[in-house]
This record gives structure tokens, sequence and C-alpha cells, in this order.
């Protein structure tokens, strides 16, 4: 057995999550979200701004699918692995990071950030949806 990735599987994770990221915090929870954070939304920001913003998304969103798909192709080394279906693997793998690693996370900013649990659902839930989004893809792209 060869521990690799693939690297377009990768890529095409990361593009995918972008999408997910404009859809989840413009049109399906923007308003809420902004408000949450005492943001105003009548004032847009400059282009200098939302270019630094979206290159750092996109590097965020390529760091998450590789080091996702790098765990995911550890995990085979498991015996009875290759018995796992991909949507197994990819349920399996993205529920126990998002456990492990985003829900923490989201616990330290409710309690010493003091945000809203409401705020707390919209980035815990995208953070579910967008590991999810890339285990899908990178465990049926083989």
């Amino acid at each position: 057995m060869e521990f690799t990735v693939n690297i377009t599987a990768i890529i095409a994770a990361t593009f995918a999550n972008f999408v997910v990221g404009f859809i989840w915090y413009t049109p399906l929870f923007g308003k809420t979200w902004a408000k949450e954070l005492g943001m105003d939304t009548s004032v847009k920001p400059d282009g200098k701004f939302m270019a630094k913003a979206l290159a750092l998304s996109v590097l965020g969103n390529f760091l998450l699918a590789w080091v996702l798909a790098w765990t995911m192709a550890g995990w085979q080394f498991i015996p009875g692995a290759s018995n796992v279906s991909p949507l197994m693997n990819a349920a399996n793998s993205s529920f126990f990071l998002w456990v492990g690693f985003y829900v923490p996370i989201h616990i330290s900013a409710k309690t010493w950030q003091n945000h809203s649990w409401k705020l707390i659902g919209i980035n815990a839930g995208y953070h579910l949806v967008t590991v999810l989004t890339a285990a899908l893809i990178l465990a049926f792209w083989k």
C-alpha cells in the first residue's frame, strides 16, 4: 500500500470550499453573521482588504484540504479500512476532525470572546460543511 494524495482533488476541494464560504457568509448567513459580530454592512471594505482576505481564504482552504487528504490517506493503513466505503470514510474523517479541532475552538470563542451561540452556530456549521465537502471530494476522487 502506498501513502499518496491526489493534488487535483486537493485543489478541487480548495475551490469548492471557497464557493461554500461565499454562499455561507453571503446569501445564507451573511447579514446575521455580520450583525452578531457588530459589523456595519453599509460600509464596503476596500479592494486591497478584500484581495488580501480572499487570498488568505484560499490559502486556508488549501491547508484544510491538504492536511485532510494526508490524514485520510494515513487512515487507509488501519486494518479493515479498505472495506469502508468512500462515503463513510468522508463522514468519519470530517466528523472527527470537526469535533476534535473546530468544536473546541468555538467553545473557547464562546467562553473567552463572549461570542453569541448564534455566531458559534453559524461558524461551527460552516466548518462542518467545509470539512465534509473536502472529505467527500477527497474520498471519491481517487
